[in-house]
C-alpha cells in the first residue's frame, strides 16, 4: 500500500474490472475517482446527442458501483485537476490513454503541467488490443491495407494482454466539496426522446459483460454469415460498450478465445482487429476526420441537396432498405454494419453527397459513435480511404434486401407502413401494380414517399463522377 492519495481519472474507461490505470491507483491510501466532462477542447468534436444520452445513464452506472464515490467535473481539465491536488494534497494521478489527435494534445500539455509541479502521472493502455505505434511494417511505415495490418502486423506482435480482476473500492473518497450532481451535467436532452431509446440497452458495466456474454454463448458460433442479416441475433452489439469503456476489447478478445478457433469466432477478431485499424489510421492521419486519404478525392464533384440530405436523415428516401436503417439508426441510436454500408453507399454514391454529411449525422445520432471507426467508415464507404471499397462498388439497395432481408422482417419492423405489401415489392414499391399498393392501403407520395432518385440512372451518374476524378477533368 502506498502511503499516499492519487487520482483516478475515468475517460474512455467506465468500468471497475480490467482497468488498468485504476488496478495501479488502487495500491493507493486512499483514491479519488473523477469523471471531468470535457467540452472545452473537444471543439467540435464534442459528444453528439446519442453519446451525451448514453454518458449520463453510463456514469449513473458507474457511480453505484463505486458506492456514490464518484466525483464529477465540468471545464478545462487541467484548471480542474489542479485544482484538485492543490485542496486535497494528491501527488499522483492516473488515466487511461485515448488516441484522439485533441485529447493527445491535452493529455501531453496536461502531463507535462503536472510533472513539472512535482506530480507523478502514470498512463497505462486501457482500451486497445495493440497501441498504434507498436503496429507497423517492416520499412517502419504504417500498414495501409487490413489484411496485412491484422494478420502480419497484429497476430503478429504480443498476445493482447488477459483481463485483470476488478478493483477493491474500499479505500475510494469523494470530493464533497466540488463535486457536481449528474444532472448538472446536462447530458440529457430537453426533449427526452432518450427514453424510449434507453429500452434498446442496458447500459453500464454489468450490462455490457451480460451482453457480451450472451453473444458469446448464443451468436458467435454463427456470426461469420449470420452478422449480415440485420433481423438475426447474431450480432454483438457490443460497440457502444466498449467505446465507452463498460467493456474493454480484452475482455471480448479473450472470452471468445475460450469458445475455441472457427471460422466464426476468426472472424468476430478480426472484427476486433478492423477497430485497432482505425484507431492506426487517425493515429497516423490526424486529419482523417476531415481530409481525404486519397487525395485524388479532393476535386470529387460532390453535390449539394438539402432536401435529398433531410430525406436520407429522417429515413423518407422512398427506398426501403435505405429507410429501414435510417429509422433504425433515430429509433435505437445504432445501426446494423451491413445497413451502415447500404444507407452509406447510397448517400455518398446515388446521392453524391460529401462524405462529411454522414459522418456528422452517425456523430450525432450513434451511441457508439467513435472518431477513429465512424471517420474510417465513412472514408471506406466513399472510397476515398485506405483499403477502401472501390468507387465503382455500389451497394443496390432492392437486392440487398432481397439477400439479406428475405423475409422482411426487418424493413416491416422500421417502416411498418409497408408491413402489408407482398416481398416481391417490398424492396421497390414504386414498381408494384396499383391495385397491389391499393390492397397495401398504400399511396405513394402520401403513405411513403417516393424515391427521391432513380436507382439505376444515380449509379451512372457516379460512375461518370468517378471516370472523371480518374482523368483528372
Amino acid at each position: 500500500m502506498i502511503n499516499s492519495k492519487a487520482i483516478h481519472w475515468f475517460r474512455q474507461d467506465l468500468r471497475l474490472t480490467d482497468n488498468p490505470a485504476l488496478y495501479e491507483a488502487s495500491n493507493h491510501k486512499d483514491i479519488l475517482p473523477i469523471y471531468i466532462l470535457d467540452d472545452h477542447n473537444s471543439g467540435e468534436f464534442s459528444m453528439g446527442s446519442a453519446s451525451r444520452f448514453w454518458l449520463h445513464n453510463s456514469l449513473k452506472d458507474l457511480n453505484q458501483n463505486l458506492n456514490q464515490k464518484l466525483s464529477l467535473y465540468q471545464g478545462n481539465p487541467l484548471e480542474i485537476l489542479i485544482d484538485i491536488i492543490d485542496r486535497l494534497n494528491i501527488n499522483t494521478v492516473y488515466w487511461n490513454r485515448c488516441y484522439e489527435p485533441w485529447r493527445i494534445k491535452r493529455d501531453t500539455l496536461i502531463k507535462s503541467k503536472l510533472e513539472s509541479n512535482g506530480i507523478i502521472v502514470k498512463t497505462f493502455n486501457g482500451s486497445l488490443l495493440w497501441e498504434p505505434w507498436t503496429i507497423k511494417k517492416d520499412d517502419g511505415t504504417p500498414y495501409k491495407v487490413f489484411t496485412p495490418f491484422y494478420r502480419k502486423g497484429c497476430l503478429n506482435s504480443e498476445e493482447p494482454r488477459k483481463p485483470i480482476p476488478k478493483v477493491d473500492i474500499s479505500n475510494f473518497i469523494v470530493d464533497n466539496n466540488k463535486t457536481l450532481n449528474l444532472d448538472a451535467l446536462s447530458l440529457l436532452p430537453s426533449v427526452r426522446w432518450d427514453i424510449p431509446m434507453k429500452s434498446n440497452w442496458t447500459i453500464g458495466e454489468t450490462g455490457a459483460f451480460n451482453r457480451l456474454s450472451e453473444f458469446i454463448n448464443s451468436g458467435i458460433e454463427h456470426y461469420k454469415e449470420g452478422r449480415n442479416f440485420p433481423s438475426k441475433p447474431f450480432v454483438s452489439r457490443i460497440s457502444p460498450h466498449i467505446h465507452f469503456g463498460e467493456l474493454s476489447p480484452n475482455q471480448a478478445w479473450h472470452l471468445a478465445k475460450l469458445k475455441g478457433n472457427n471460422k466464426s469466432i476468426d472472424h468476430f477478431l478480426s472484427e476486433l482487429g478492423w477497430r485497432e485499424f482505425s484507431y492506426s489510421q487517425l493515429y497516423f492521419n490526424p486529419d482523417l476526420p476531415k481530409k481525404n486519404l486519397q487525395s485524388k478525392f479532393d476535386q470529387f464533384p460532390w453535390e449539394e441537396n438539402s432536401h435529398n440530405l433531410k430525406a436520407w436523415q429522417k429515413g423518407q428516401t422512398g427506398v426501403p432498405m435505405v429507410d429501414a436503417g435510417m429509422r433504425e439508426l433515430w429509433l435505437t441510436g445504432s445501426m446494423h454494419n451491413r445497413v451502415r454500408m447500404v444507407v452509406g453507399s447510397f448517400l455518398v454514391k446515388n446521392l453524391l453527397l460529401n462524405w462529411h454529411h454522414g459522418e456528422r449525422w452517425f456523430w450525432d445520432c450513434l451511441v457508439d459513435a467513435d472518431l477513429a471507426s465512424n471517420s474510417a467508415s465513412w472514408q471506406w464507404v466513399a472510397g476515398c480511404g485506405a483499403d477502401a471499397a472501390p468507387y465503382f462498388r455500389i451497394f443496390n439497395p432492392i437486392t440487398q434486401g432481397e439477400k439479406f432481408d428475405p423475409d422482411g422482417e426487418y424493413i416491416k419492423q422500421y417502416i411498418p407502413e409497408l408491413k402489408d405489401l407482398p416481398n416481391k415489392y417490398l424492396y421497390n414499391p414504386w414498381e408494384a401494380p396499383k391495385e397491389i399498393l391499393a390492397e397495401a392501403n398504400i399511396v405513394l407520395g402520401k403513405d411513403y414517399p417516393n424515391p427521391i432518385v432513380n436507382l439505376k440512372a444515380s449509379r451512372e451518374k457516379a460512375l461518370e463522377a468517378f471516370k472523371s476524378l480518374k482523368k483528372g477533368n
